[in-house]
């Protein structure tokens, strides 16, 4: 019989893929053969000539499971599928044949099977098929992923409670990710003496990791839409600080911190040549990750053939300053396909931070 895990989380961002990654790692240690579905794909991207969710494609190419694609993806959600929905011209029997068509098949094959929702437990719902519903109908007991902290967490979890509970659906673990490392056996002792009088078991999860949380060059592009100009091996540079260029030429360089991305608009020719000159020298190349060059102006010719012979990374845009600023700022970075450096941390910490047999006695 397959041992199945709903991997859910209290909202976005609190490292459901992530925990997803970590245990089909460690499954694969003692289970032959370990599956994966993402039963709605909200995000997609082109991967092995199909659109599919970007969670199933990282899944895929990370543990080879391209023969699965299709069950791994099952029904992707496009801009129209809301509004077809609610039109009465795309059906929920439409929707949930697929997927309970990819859920028997993978049964049939899997001894271990994560299937991760997306968002929070009523995601879903506007097409009657809520994360909650989705574990309920396959009888797939929940791991609950929240992020760090107490009071905020305590609050989420328990909204989202409701809705399992709604559902039929069982929760089984709250796993606590992104802890402050000095805080973390404080954080989950508070967690489990909030949640004493649930049948649940709250474990933690992930400390927080700048490496994982910080985005990589080739994601800052994506995210602008706009090319990257620089080597395949700049582009998955992880940027850990984020710097504008507005002061003095000198005083951004003082400001300078280990693997900073810096906002420099097109006009600052002085700053710009600078920059470029540093990024020869070893010191300053390790405290610059790349440059992101916005404004109408046009760069100047010779400052665009400095920054070229200097092979400084760098991602050109027609947005305003405050516009990139802002968009970089306030985004959340995805593990995609081709982060092996962040994939590969996640399967080492994996190994030290998430207790699998205690888990997999738990499902």
């Amino acid at each position: 019989m397959t041992k199945k895990i709903f991997v859910a989380a209290t909202g976005q961002d609190c490292g459901k893929t992530t925990t997803s990654l970590s245990l089909i790692h460690l499954a694969r240690r003692k289970y032959q053969r370990v599956g994966f579905i993402k039963p709605f794909g909200p995000k997609l991207i082109s991967y092995q000539g199909r659109q599919i969710d970007m969670d199933a494609a990282l899944i895929s190419h990370t543990y080879d499971l391209d023969a699965d694609l299709d069950d791994m993806s099952p029904v992707v959600v496009e801009r129209q599928t809301t509004r077809d929905y609610l039109d009465g011209k795309l059906k929920r029997d439409a929707l949930l044949a697929p997927l309970e068509k990819a859920v028997a098949a993978m049964e049939k094959k899997c001894d271990f099977l994560i299937i991760e929702g997306a968002g929070h437990a009523g995601v879903g719902a506007v097409v009657g098929l809520s994360n909650a519903e989705v574990a309920a109908r396959f009888k797939a007991p929940v791991l609950l992923v929240t992020g760090g902290g107490v009071g905020h967490v305590i609050d989420s979890v328990h909204l989202n409670l409701a809705l399992f509970r709604e559902a039929g659906a069982e929760v089984r673990v709250l796993l606590a990710n992104k802890l402050i490392p000095a805080k973390r056996q404080a954080t989950v002792g508070y967690l489990q003496k909030a949640f004493a009088s649930q049948p649940f078991v709250v474990a933690g999860g992930f400390n927080y990791s700048p490496i994982l949380a910080d985005p990589t060059l080739r994601h800052i592009a994506r995210l602008l839409k706009v090319p990257m100009h620089g080597s395949d091996e700049q582009s998955l540079r992880i940027a850990h600080h984020l710097q504008m260029g507005a002061a003095s030429t000198q005083r951004v360089v003082d400001l300078l911190q280990p693997s900073t991305l810096l906002v420099v608009t097109s006009s600052r020719d002085e700053l710009l040549v600078m920059l470029a000159s540093l990024y020869h020298l070893p010191e300053y190349r390790s405290k610059i990750a790349g440059l992101v060059v916005p404004g109408l102006s046009p760069v100047a010719d010779i400052v665009q053939r400095i920054m070229n012979d200097a092979k400084i990374p760098y991602i050109r845009t027609t947005a305003t300053t405050a516009e990139v600023f802002s968009l970089i700022s306030d985004d959340v970075s995805k593990i995609g396909p081709e982060d092996h450096e962040k994939i590969t941390l996640i399967q080492h910490l994996a190994e030290t931070e998430m207790d699998f047999q205690q888990l997999d006695a738990l499902f």
